[in-house]
């Protein structure tokens, strides 16, 4: 929910202007009107300062940068070049050119290698494995075979670099590790100028008055924060009212919820917050979204490893505000993964192990000729769709008036009283007749708002003609919206199947399942199939779950997503 904000309105000597923000800050809940950029050359500079803590940061928490990886790529590239040059040995390549002796080398099948070479001309038998044998031929050379090209360097000049580059990669990595006890210092100086800079532009977003002598402040803080903060602005060098914050004020919105829906607070800043005087749409997001990520998952095997992920997110100092999110979309996946029957791409309905009440709570067979499955996903939507258009009408009436939505009223009496009377004909909770003529007296009404009294101060002929280009934009448009709700059986029906792919191929290595090569080649497919398989359903499940949210949702819901956030002065 949108927490109540209220208006306070400082005047007070230019002179205090510093006293009066530090106090400010030190009371923690005052959002002072102020610009959300730099001004000038120095609040620049203090961002620009702020940009440069935050990437030194990463970097230190990363533990690796770009000049770490090119180091460990150079290493291997070390080994590479080593492993390459073992099977000629080692020599002493510039003694050996410098008495103007050449070398020849070769690589031959130990069944091609000819005896008489070495009686011919000086050679060096260096490696023989695998059915090959590695020779090097000084001076002159008889061997009827094509030579290979001369090593870049012998074997002790390569290990010697790979030496240098280890004491090279071990220096850098002490150096990183110094620079993480720096990491408080830093995170502090970060805090320290984030402040600065909120003040500063705090300080800059006064107006000025009376020749430069007064300036006038405007700021918001929590309704609940009334009493303490009359107390503390009573103790201040200033004159201050304050008033209940409204729309025209923008006030800055702080989102109050429990615990739970808490968590997807990050998903409605993705879009942006409410208007003050639009609904939080966070509560909906928490339940559709996670209902419709576990139904894009589909695999309560998925789901447990979510579960698993959540909880090592703990430990991880940079994503442990994450772990939360994940944990609950993990309990999601699983509980959905059950109903939808599949365990890492196993269709667990067709055990005959698994308990019969279990086995009743699962989704299978079809409705009408078509999946039980997908006429659930678009049952969700119209649900949803029909939600959304029932928050509109809440609060189009509550900041327009009824008079004054008419229109969104006539609309959600149509759609979501037809779909209720449609779900009263299947169950036949009522007679045909009386149902008949509920549905006539249902459209008349409806109709009445859509066409005639959408805006009851214009002309009746603008009205049925801004009615008829309203009425073609809904149907078309609604009907996009509903069949949109088919990924969610679309995405977790490919998951599950992709799942089950992996498991036959896996399972085509076992040939007549004794043990042996068989099984490790077995356990590798499984780990890597489901592990890929894992993150393209993440990927789905969080993208259009999201877009189902954002578009579909919001837009028959009227959100807009316009206000800005609540931002305290703080030390």
């Amino acid at each position: 929910m949108i927490e109540k904000m209220t208006r306070y309105d400082f005047i007070l000597l230019s002179g205090n202007k510093d006293s009066f923000l530090d106090k400010l800050s030190e009371l923690g809940v005052m959002d002072i009107t102020r610009s959300s950029k730099p001004v000038d050359a120095e609040s620049e500079q203090m961002l620009a300062r702020m940009d440069a803590l935050k990437a030194e940061i990463r970097r230190i928490e990363k533990g690796s940068d770009s000049h770490l990886t090119g180091l460990q790529d150079e290493r291997r590239y070390l080994d590479k070049e080593l492993s390459a040059a073992a099977v000629w040995g080692d020599y002493d390549r510039q003694k050996l050119h410098s008495l103007g002796l050449p070398l020849h080398f070769y690589c031959v099948p130990e069944k091609k290698f000819d005896i008489a070479w070495a009686e011919a001309c000086l050679l060096q038998e260096t490696a023989r494995e695998k059915g090959k044998v590695w020779f090097v031929v000084i001076g002159e050379t008889a061997v009827s075979a094509t030579p290979l090209p001369e090593p870049v360097r012998p074997v002790s000049e390569i290990e010697r670099a790979i030496l240098l580059k280890d004491k090279e990669i071990e220096h850098y990595r002490k150096e990183l590790e110094k620079l993480k006890e720096q990491l408080p210092a830093l995170q502090d100086e970060l805090a320290t100028t984030a402040s600065r800079l909120n003040m500063y532009l705090a300080a800059a977003g006064g107006e000025s008055a009376a020749d430069n002598c007064l300036l006038v402040y405007e700021g918001f803080a929590p309704e609940t924060e009334k009493e303490r903060l009359a107390q503390a602005f009573n103790q201040l060098d200033c004159y201050w009212t304050e008033s209940a914050a409204t729309v025209e004020d923008n006030p800055p919105i702080k989102l109050k919820n429990n615990k739970f829906v808490k968590q997807f607070e990050l998903l409605t800043d993705m879009y942006g917050r409410p208007d003050y005087n639009e609904f939080d749409p966070t509560p909906y997001i928490s339940v559709f979204f996670l209902l419709f990520f576990a139904m894009c998952m589909g695999d309560a095997g998925y789901g447990l490893l979510l579960i698993i992920g959540g909880f090592l997110l703990k430990k991880v100092e940079s994503l442990k505000n994450l772990a939360p999110l994940v944990t609950i979309l993990g309990c999601g996946t699983l509980v959905v993964g059950i109903v939808m029957h599949t365990f890492f791409g196993v269709d667990i309905a067709a055990l005959p192990w698994i308990p019969a009440w279990l086995k009743s709570v699962m989704i299978t067979g079809t409705i009408a000729g078509f999946e039980a499955q997908m006429v659930l996903a678009l049952a969700i939507g119209v649900v949803h769709l029909c939600l959304a258009m029932v928050v509109k009408t809440v609060y189009a009436t509550k900041n327009k008036g009824f008079l004054g939505s008419l229109s969104v009223w006539g609309w959600t009496l149509l759609i979501v009283g037809g779909v209720v009377l449609g779900v009263v004909a299947m169950v036949g909770l009522i007679p045909a007749p009386v149902l008949r003529w509920v549905l006539i007296g249902l459209g008349v009404v409806s109709a009445l708002g859509i066409f005639l009294f959408n805006d009851i101060k214009r002309n009746p002929l603008k009205n049925i003609g801004a009615g008829l280009w309203e009425t073609y934009n809904t149907v078309t448009g609604l009907l996009g919206d509903v069949l949109s709700y088919l990924r969610l059986y679309a995405l977790g029906l490919a998951g599950g199947m992709l799942g089950k792919a992996f498991n036959d191929i896996a399972a085509m290595t076992l040939g007549d399942g004794s043990f042996g090569i068989g099984w490790l080649v077995f356990v590798v497919i499984l780990v890597i199939g489901h592990a890929l398989n894992l993150a393209m359903c993440c990927l789905g499940a969080f993208v259009h779950p999201l877009r189902l949210n954002f578009l579909e949702f919001f837009k028959n819901s009227g959100y807009d997503g316009k206000g800005r956030t609540y931002s305290p002065l703080s030390k």
